[in-house]
């Protein structure tokens, strides 16, 4: 057990040195968690105030749901087992935890000592998983750091210690589905299945059923019990799927840049979009192969520096381009803030274990890392990942498939250490290990060597919209012209430098084992070697996206995101109970700063209501845009930049319909596209469009001209729960500017009290016939799933303590007997 002690202390000192600054209380200024703290804000302070956690929130593109936001789930105990390590400091926590579930799977491989260390360090710290924490993308790292546990248990149950893997694989699953991101754990599942198989047919081979049976019996009981841990987080995800951007959509005429598809799941051109390179993927060997970030990383020995300021751009400007904003990265994708970058040492690790390792997982590892590669290609590849798109259960539910590389990361570290060990444990001679090791020596260091002494043979070093980005940033192609050069020369010696820095590390480790099988160097020499080379190796490439720079002070974080603007202040001076806000100064549905100060029409988030969606692809996000469509939803200011100060401004709507209102007539339209195409030319004010299938709720309603008696208004708001007071002398229709969501199921209306049916109008609102008289009218958002989900999470919680606790207990005697 002390030796298990000395890793895991290990793992933490080398947590900290990775990131020192965040034991000096500073903080990342992430992106994503930036965009995910304003998001979250109305129902955080809503909790801080009353108690209560509300699922609802308005904060972003005029409403949605909060599951994805923030939530709480109080009778999970993986909820509460999932934020201990956020005791530590982030980034600290997040990458001793991914260490810790390597190792986990290694010691399920019998790995142990530098060699499980070795292994751990090469997952946590691949630069993928450093660049999804720079951006702030704690989900994914979250999910990550749990893969390999969740396939140590399948590991351990395939091979015969059923209760011991299945309640591993429940205790890792669990902390999996506390991430919330269920691609990784979709991704991780294809994996399982995949080794299920090879392990059914060693186990039929070997007459070993029974044994096979048991486990996976024990793998589906600690499966189930994971999920039912989180039931509410899972039930009400379910739910929200289908009314999101990854359901069907109604509308068949598709506009350009729609992300909606007439199936199940997104568009291919969506999903798509950021699809690795072919040529990209030797970047996973020398991580400059296409240029590195989208954005700086040169210095002032750079050639476009040098040329910068020989044209008279100011030192200080040239430097901070080059640093911060030259467009080195040249690959397919749109952009990117790091590289897919495994180690060079591990990827020639991994390349002779697929020769020499005897056991019959190393075809697991060679073929999950070839298809996850290939399938990361996207729409680079159609031959395979068209069919998979089209075919393969919810595979089309999922974009940026580019996060497949760092589940490949598992792959290459697992394969790396069990070639290690291999060798160590068997002593080959060379006479057996020659011809492997010159292959595997000319597959990687060969393709090193000539990138290092011929790149230009194989790269142009020149990107699509090269002129266009420099035009962008100089003011003028012409301006731009005379700094591609520079940039193309800055290109190739990135790749030069890298391609001769991996071919020196091949080149230690290849020495190092030629020395340990000649007898000429103790195992326990090279294999610190190796685990310091390439700690080394891949802290030096992650710091070129996550440096100690990088980390500001709190104060300073919260100063320079959340301070508002002018432009907020004097919004906020509106004491209003509720109205949104437009703001046009940023991008508005890519950005959720507003967010934070106010109920917003944009926002930030990768799985927006679909109906939103598309109204911002057919009515907003054209121009011009349909004020009508604002009008609506009560946007009552605009945030708009002063072109002579560069600053927010702000300009009110006095067309902003309020809250709720009484229409003048109504008009029935057959489908989505006949209603989407009437937002165009209809005056909400006065009328409603009302799709034929709530034609009943309007039980033939015939509407009396307008009465000045007739008034509705809000009168009490929370997140979740809003009441009007109404006043008509005939039965009216009442338009309320609020989204439409799982209508009569999960937002009910109340009448005085009463619950009363209300349906769907002007594509995206709610709204209801109102009786004649006075009356109180509530909107509720209380969802079913979540108060008998609960019950369920406190069940499966109770559940999981005793699998856990009663597998390590007998696993305890087993080793005793």
């Amino acid at each position: 057990m002390l030796p298990h002690l000395y890793v895991v202390l290990g793992f933490l000192l080398i947590a900290c040195l990775y990131a020192p600054p965040a034991l000096q209380g500073k903080r990342l200024a992430q992106h994503d968690a930036i965009q995910a703290q304003s998001a979250a804000r109305e129902v955080k302070q809503f909790h801080e105030q009353t108690g209560e956690w509300s699922a609802w929130t308005n904060s972003m593109f005029g409403g949605m749901p909060a599951y994805l936001i923030v939530a709480d789930y109080p009778q999970s105990i993986s909820t509460r087992l999932g934020r201990l390590p956020g005791v530590l400091p982030e980034p600290i926590g997040n990458l001793f935890m991914m260490m810790l579930g390597m190792y986990v799977f290694l010691l399920a491989l019998r790995a142990r000592g530098w060699l499980a260390v070795l292994g751990s360090v090469a997952f946590a710290f691949t630069t993928y998983n450093v660049m999804y924490i720079e951006a702030g993308h704690m989900s994914k790292i979250i999910a990550l750091a749990y893969v390999p546990g969740i396939l140590a248990g399948a590991l351990w149950a395939f091979r015969g210690r059923a209760l011991l893997g299945g309640a591993v694989l429940a205790l890792f699953l669990a902390l999996n589905l506390y991430g919330n991101h269920v691609q990784i754990t979709y991704y991780t599942f294809i994996a399982l299945a995949v080794l299920g198989v090879i392990e059914a047919v060693a186990a039929f081979r070997e007459g070993r059923v029974k044994s096979f049976a048991l486990g996976c019996a024990a793998m589906a009981l600690g499966a189930g019990i994971a999920v039912g841990t989180h039931a509410t987080r899972l039930w009400t995800t379910q739910e929200y799927s289908g009314e999101s951007m990854r359901g069907k959509s109604e509308l068949t005429a598709k506009t350009s840049g729609s992300t909606a598809s007439a199936q199940q799941g997104l568009d291919r051109d969506y999903a798509f979009n950021w699809s690795y390179g072919k040529a990209e993927s030797f970047t996973l060997l020398i991580p400059g192969f296409s240029g590195g970030m989208s954005n700086g990383g040169l210095g002032t020995k750079s050639a476009i520096y040098k040329a910068m300021t020989a044209q008279g751009v100011e030192a200080a400007a040239a430097r901070q381009f080059v640093e911060k904003a030259a467009p080195m990265y040249f690959g397919d994708q749109p952009s990117t803030s790091g590289m897919a970058y495994a180690g060079a040492i591990v990827l020639f690790l991994f390349v002779l274990g697929c020769f020499i390792i005897k056991d019959r997982i190393r075809w697991w590892f060679l073929g999950m890392a070839a298809l996850y590669l290939m399938l990361s290609w996207g729409k680079n590849f159609p031959l395979l990942n068209d069919p998979f798109f089209e075919y393969f259960p919810a595979y089309n539910k999922f974009r940026a498939i580019t996060m497949l590389l760092s589940v490949i990361q598992f792959f290459f570290a697992a394969g790396a250490v069990l070639a290690l060990k291999t060798l160590v444990e068997d002593k080959p001679t060379w006479a057996a290990l020659k011809r492997p090791f010159l292959i595997s020596l000319g597959l990687t260091g060969g393709i090193a060597l000539l990138m290092a002494l011929i790149p230009g043979v194989f790269l142009t070093f020149q990107g699509e919209n090269d002129a266009a980005m420099l035009g962008q940033i100089f003011g003028s192609p012409d301006a731009a012209g005379q700094f591609l050069e520079p940039l193309r020369q800055d290109r190739e010696s990135l790749v030069r430098g890298d391609a001769f820095r991996s071919l020196i590390l091949i080149l230690l480790a290849a020495g190092g084992i030629w020395a340990f099988v000649t007898n000429r160097l103790k195992a326990a020499v090279l294999l610190p070697a190796l685990t310091l080379l390439t700690l080394g190796d891949l802290f030096l490439v992650g710091k070129r996206v996550l440096s100690n720079d990088d980390f500001v002070s709190k104060q300073t974080a919260q100063e320079g995101v959340y301070a508002p603007t002018p432009a907020d202040d004097e919004i906020l001076k509106d004491k209003g109970l509720s109205y949104r806000v437009f703001d046009n100064s940023t991008s508005t549905f890519q950005d959720a700063h507003a967010s934070y100060y106010h109920k917003s029409v944009g926002g930030y988030h990768g799985a927006k209501l679909k109906r939103f969606q598309e109204v911002v692809e057919n009515q907003l996000g054209k121009s011009p845009l349909n004020v009508q469509v604002l009008n609506m939803l009560n946007t009552k200011y605009f945030i708009l930049q002063n072109p002579q100060t560069g600053q927010p401004a702000v300009q009110q709507n006095p067309e902003a319909l309020g809250n709720a209102w009484f229409v003048r007539d109504y008009k029935l339209v057959a489908n989505a596209d006949e209603e989407m195409a009437a937002l165009g030319t209809f005056n909400p004010r006065s009328t409603a469009l009302v799709d034929k299938r709530f034609e009943s709720f309007l039980n033939g309603l015939r509407l009396t001209p307008d009465s000045i008696a007739n008034r509705i208004a809000l009168t009490a708001y929370k997140p979740n729960a809003l009441t009007y007071q109404s006043t008509t002398t005939s039965p009216q229709l009442a338009v309320f500017s609020e989204i439409y969501y799982r209508g009569n199921e999960d937002w009910k209306a109340l009448v005085d009290g009463k619950e009363t049916p209300h349906f769907r109008v002007n594509y995206l609102l709610r709204a209801m016939v109102v009786p004649a008289g006075t009356h109180t009218i509530e909107f509720k958002f209380d969802p079913p799933a979540v108060s008998t989900g609960h019950t369920i999470d406190l069940i499966s919680s109770i559940l999981l303590v005793v699998f856990v606790a009663g597998a390590l207990v007998l696993e305890g005697r087993r080793k005793n007997a």
